[in-house]
């Protein structure tokens, strides 16, 4: 099972005050790794800070926009005086607005695409001069079933995500022969605050119409937790993927591999 600790390693979970970044930042700091994580405000660092402490796990949580690089590079050389060189990077900051398209402004498309595709830019760019000094590193990218598919009223997520799919094999290629290694989990639907509005009771008590279509459309007949995802993130950041590179890993519960049933 030695292929599987991240003792000694350090690792930036970007966003990983809560939901799933917290979930993984929790995963990656019982696999023995250093966890780090960034917040975009104080207030929001104390909460996560407070949060990991009840769950009985050691973090560092420092704030740093994802989306200004100066700010990402200041973050990554503060991690590296205080705690040591980043081993493990993941990109999972994230937003959506689900917003048609002809209704969405430029202004919201942006922003979606800044935090979701460049902002991971930003941060790998920050952290992968390290990892070359290191002689490794794993970057691990959350993107999306959204990496594949679309759907209505997600075209600025879609769009990103399906970006960082390619940015992820495109780091791969860059950087696989100095022993960087760059792969993606891309989560189905999770049972999330964010994907909270989704699976409300209806108000004659019936399940959400989009609740029941998610399950209907997953083998598995149910949404994901957050800790559905933390044994494929700690496999992605361990040596048992020294070979895996440019792989997005879906935890789907096998929504992409099912056209669903006949009516």
């Amino acid at each position: 099972m030695d292929l599987f600790s991240l003792s000694g390693k350090v690792a930036l979970v970007t966003g990983g005050a809560h939901s799933i970044g917290f979930a993984l930042g929790v995963g990656l700091a019982k696999a023995g790794a250093a966890v780090c994580f960034n917040c975009s405000n104080e207030a929001s660092r104390e909460r996560g800070m407070k949060t990991y402490q009840d769950a009985g796990v050691e973090v560092h949580g420092y704030v740093a926009d994802v989306t200004d690089e100066h700010a990402m590079q200041q973050l990554v050389a503060t991690i590296r005086e205080e705690v040591g060189v980043i081993d493990i990077l993941v990109n999972n900051a994230g937003i959506i607005k689900r917003i048609p398209m002809l209704d969405m402004s430029v202004e919201d498309f942006t922003k979606v695409v800044d935090v979701d595709l460049v902002a991971p830019f930003i941060c790998s760019k920050a952290v992968i001069p390290g990892m070359l000094e290191k002689g490794h590193g794993k970057i691990i990218n959350v993107c999306s079933m959204m990496s594949e598919l679309g759907r209505e009223t997600v075209s600025a997520y879609a769009a990103a995500k399906g970006g960082l799919k390619m940015l992820t094999r495109n780091i791969c290629a860059e950087f696989g022969g100095a022993n960087i290694q760059c792969n993606g989990i891309g989560p189905g639907y999770i049972a999330t605050q964010q994907t909270a509005p989704l699976r409300e009771p209806q108000p004659d008590g019936s399940r959400h119409p989009f609740d029941q279509f998610i399950v209907s459309k997953t083998p598995a007949g149910r949404w994901g937790t957050t800790e559905d995802l933390v044994g494929p993130t700690v496999f992605l950041a361990s040596d048992a993927s020294n070979f895996v590179n440019g792989h997005i890993l879906y935890v789907d519960g096998g929504i992409l591999a099912y056209i669903g049933k006949q009516p």
